[in-house]
């Protein structure tokens, strides 16, 4: 029987959102409607790991009881998305003799290959970390690149360069433990930023080469995307609330006003200079880390569709131009607009967990949902549900 709702929850450790998606009421892109949508404040959680199980599934129910109320159905299960500061990415190689006499490559062949670039993982970076998701960036026959997934094509040796993001081991079990005491079963997760990805970029950005930023509360998240795919993907241990706990600081005042000060809503009147100084010192220290990860991986100015930026902290007014002097690249904020049943939701926060409802009606038309908790959930470019998704980006 065809998925009539979909479910995604986004752990955050400001806030947890679910959002509810329906196939039976679609948007101009075919896209599932929003029907229900519930946030409660994140408690229990530090820097996105579980610290307090007990808060932790209060927050959550209360974020699903909301939503609930408002798509009028019961939520008994849900896509999952995982971030924090422990997860990252690794890239390794592998490389095999083709099996074949007539030198053609098998399924079998690639399914061989990725294991054996799994292997290729040095230990002090797989140690304690479970992966989420395995993507080829670029297979080689006899030296040479290929595009697209070699099966049915012949050469005596066949290489691959892959990118595993990974995740620690024990955030993930706390996670899909804490949500399945709320009565609720976690059919799959992802990596929150590539959740994001489905909502936030347009397909021209994805093969033109971006960065997606999500600026949270504790943690700043980045994805990189070339030639359509994701090539990279890091986590920072810091957040929007640095800016507001050093405007409280610097200016004197309650954190609450800060706050207000820092998305510029507030009605009490400062120095603009310093609190520019302020503002430019941390989000310096922000896209300083950014850059730093695009130096290592050879993308600094790089990408021509520059850093498309969301999350809470992208609202700080000055950031646009910020991120485009820092990185020299061009600088955009997401428009994070969802069609719901409700009208049109337009802020960006509830990206992660939406994509997570596309994500599901994706692996219900493909048919290829893993019981494994998303390790393989991507390991081709050319997976169905990779293919699926893409028709509906722009």
């Amino acid at each position: 029987m065809s998925r009539q709702i979909a479910v995604g929850i986004d752990i955050g450790t400001y806030q947890i959102k679910v959002v509810v998606a329906s196939s039976e009421t679609t948007s101009p892109k075919n896209l599932p409607k929003i029907i229900g949508l519930g946030q409660a404040e994140s408690k229990g959680l530090r820097h996105g790991y579980v610290i307090n199980q007990i808060e932790a599934i209060k927050s959550i129910q209360a974020a699903l009881r909301q939503a609930e109320k408002m798509a009028g159905t019961k939520i008994s299960k849900t896509f999952l998305s995982v971030g924090g500061v422990g997860l990252g990415s690794i890239v390794a190689n592998g490389s095999i003799v083709t099996t074949r006499a007539d030198s053609e490559i098998t399924a079998l062949d690639i399914e061989k290959l990725h294991q054996l670039a799994e292997a290729e993982i040095p230990q002090n970076q797989s140690l304690n970390r479970r992966i989420l998701h395995s993507i080829p960036l670029q297979y080689k026959i006899d030296g040479r690149a290929v595009l697209g997934k070699p099966e049915g094509m012949k050469g005596m040796r066949l290489e691959v360069k892959m990118l595993f993001i990974t995740c620690l081991s024990s955030h993930l079990n706390d996670l899909i433990e804490t949500v399945q005491e709320c009565g609720v079963e976690v059919e799959d997760v992802m990596a929150a930023p590539l959740a994001a990805s489905f909502v936030s970029l347009s397909k021209a950005q994805k093969i033109a080469g971006v960065v997606l930023a999500n600026i949270g509360a504790e943690t700043v998240s980045i994805a990189v995307f070339e030639e359509d795919i994701p090539i990279s993907l890091e986590v920072f241990p810091i957040g929007s609330n640095d800016i507001t706990n050093d405007i409280a600081l610097g200016l004197k005042i309650p954190l609450e006003e800060a706050e207000q000060v820092k998305i510029g809503t507030s009605k009490s009147e400062f120095s603009k200079k310093k609190l520019d100084e302020i503002i430019v010192a941390r989000l310096g220290d922000i896209f300083e880390l950014v850059d730093a990860h695009l130096k290592k991986i050879g993308k600094n100015g790089l990408l021509p569709a520059g850093i498309v930026l969301t999350g809470g902290g992208s609202g700080v007014t000055t950031i646009e131009d910020f991120a485009r002097g820092a990185l020299k690249l061009p600088s955009k904020k997401s428009e994070g607009k969802f069609e719901s049943t409700k009208g049109s939701v337009k802020d960006a926060m509830w990206a992660v967990a939406y994509g997570l409802c596309i994500l599901a009606f994706a692996t219900e038309e493909s048919g290829t949902i893993n019981t494994r908790l998303g390790i393989r959930l991507m390991k081709s470019t050319k997976n169905s549900v990779w293919n699926w998704l893409k028709q509906f980006l722009p």
